[in-house]
């Protein structure tokens, strides 16, 4: 169900300053899968600090901007980003199936014109510091879990790779969606760590028996007095990778 990474734990390097950014990835370049950039950093240094990062550690890019407008703009932000060469990219799967057929398209065809290959486009289903209270201040009524399954389901039919969902909901999409759909999971926190503002999470192990592709894995290894050596902790428990 994964790439051809070293691991399937992304480490989430949530900073606006370049050098943490750069040193950071540097250090981690033989212990995690890749890297997962976001906006904080996105908005402080556009492309070139993402060019600068990867050169700095030469990881696959989990670029996370959450692209959700209607579909024209999404189409021209997805083209925007194709260039830059990420792993993977992301959309709010609530945006619809008509934007998020826009981003697959748009992906695809900037990625033949330009670069060769393209990304994968994975929908953000409900945030991980989301629990059924939150959902329903919103206006969403039910459960997260019945929330989380009717967002992937149209991500599914709209031709993305994958979801990004809580490793609580993974079983249940792995069930409903099968083998090759991927899961992206957030609210992954070892037992040796605090889980901060995350309220729906596991352990890296459990995550990857629930049915999770890939790992996204933050301040547990940031946070930590050596990094490198906290995602290789995260590594080992999860054993030999495929």
């Amino acid at each position: 169900m994964t790439a051809s990474l070293r691991n399937p734990v992304f480490c989430a390097i949530d900073t606006d300053d370049l050098g943490t950014a750069t040193t950071l990835a540097a250090r981690l370049a033989e212990a995690v899968g890749g890297v997962k950039l976001g906006l904080q950093f996105f908005n402080a240094h556009g492309p070139k600090g993402l060019a600068e990062v990867a050169a700095a550690s030469d990881l696959p890019l989990f670029l996370d901007l959450k692209f959700h407008d209607i579909p024209n703009t999404v189409a021209g932000a997805v083209r925007s980003v194709v260039p830059l060469k990420p792993f993977m990219i992301t959309v709010h799967a609530v945006g619809g199936k008509a934007m998020m057929q826009a981003a697959v398209k748009a992906a695809t065809d900037t990625a033949y014109e330009v670069v060769g290959s393209h990304p994968l486009v994975v929908g953000v289903t409900v945030l991980t510091s989301f629990d059924d209270g939150d959902l329903a201040e919103t206006g969403v009524s039910g459960a997260v879990l019945d929330q989380v399954r009717r967002l992937a389901a149209l991500a599914q039919s709209s031709g993305l790779d994958g979801v990004v969902c809580s490793p609580h909901e993974a079983a249940v999409l792995r069930a409903d969606l099968g083998p090759d759909f991927l899961l992206i999971t957030p609210g992954v926190r070892p037992l040796w760590a605090a889980a901060n503002d995350q309220k729906r999470i596991m352990t890296p192990v459990e995550a990857m028996a629930a049915g999770a592709s890939y790992l996204v894995v933050g301040r547990p290894i940031t946070g930590a007095s050596d990094p490198a050596e906290a995602a290789g902790r995260i590594a080992s428990d999860l054993g030999p990778t495929d």
